[in-house]
């Protein structure tokens, strides 16, 4: 799981970068180029405890969920631009940022790196059975194993919605009934071979962690 994690972030962050547009005057035309690579300053990462999400609620109200990968309060929505349903889910494995350099195919063109945040996540995958609004049932998924390629992935913070509720179904088991899991990082030993998806915080998960970065 972390054999392509620095390719895959610099491709993630890569594909985050605007393109970079040059003028001719002579012509008036402009082209369009893609950027070249990604170069980290100090080759660092830096970790962070907590990530806060601000979001609307159904009666317009503000409200915030506290995202922590070290407790249950871990996964969070997004909408989902590539399945059939509307959104996709992931669970947290780290808030991060680095300091990067944006820098095309004639050299940097950056003076000064730039901040971006990312949020290195373990995906849920749905299982394939009758679900929704119109079924009146929750959404049902599951992790896939951790070697496959499509297990881990990166996000943009901006881009989640807000964080989610799982309900192990407790009647499919566990994955592993023994506790012996293949990853300490993914926590695997704890899986169970499906969930049920509350798309929203019970009462009980809403108190809000001061402490952290």
């Amino acid at each position: 799981m972390l054999q392509n994690f620095l390719p895959a972030l610099k491709g993630h962050l890569l594909d985050r970068c605007p393109s970079t547009r040059t003028s001719q005057e002579t012509t008036g035309s402009t082209t369009d180029t893609r950027p070249g690579y990604i170069l980290l300053q100090h080759d660092r990462l830096y970790r962070h405890n907590i990530m806060r999400i601000n979001y609307t609620t159904y009666d317009v109200r503000r409200a915030q969920d506290v995202i922590n990968p070290n407790t249950s309060h871990c996964n969070v929505m997004i909408l989902n631009e590539k399945g059939s349903s509307p959104y996709a889910y992931a669970k947290v494995l780290g808030v991060y940022h680095i300091n990067a350099f944006y820098a095309g195919h004639n050299g940097l063109s950056e003076c000064r790196p730039r901040r971006m945040e990312f949020l290195w996540v373990r995906w849920y995958h749905n299982v394939e059975v009758e679900s929704g609004w119109n079924a009146r049932k929750l959404d049902r998924v599951s992790f896939l194993p951790v070697g496959h390629p499509d297990s881990f992935g990166f996000v943009d913070p901006s881009q989640v919605l807000r964080g989610c509720h799982m309900i192990p179904v407790f009647s499919r088991g566990k994955v592993h009934p023994d506790c012996n899991g293949l990853s300490r990082i993914a926590r695997d030993a704890l899986d169970w071979k499906q969930y049920y998806v509350n798309r929203y915080f019970p009462a009980s998960f809403t108190v809000a962690i001061t402490n952290g970065l």
